[in-house]
């Protein structure tokens, strides 16, 4: 499998969509979970905007937040 250098691979198109899909689930806005996360709100908006790729431990951290399992975000 080819690793693509692309932010905007139809594998992070899907992961930044299923990123806003949990946390709107939660009911929480980008600026409450940057409060939780100790991040600001504009770092929140880069990940679920596509501008910033999010890293694994980001990740998990979002997932437990969201009260979901990493596969959740994996296509």
């Amino acid at each position: 499998m080819a690793m693509h250098k692309s932010i905007y691979s139809e594998e992070h198109k899907y992961l930044i969509a299923r990123l806003r899909e949990a946390r709107r689930k939660v009911h929480l806005t980008q600026k409450q979970v940057a409060r939780l996360l100790g991040v600001t709100q504009s770092f929140v908006s880069k990940i679920e905007s596509g501008q910033y790729r999010v890293d694994v431990v980001q990740l998990s951290q979002l997932a437990k937040l969201y009260k979901k399992n990493l596969r959740f975000f994996i296509k």
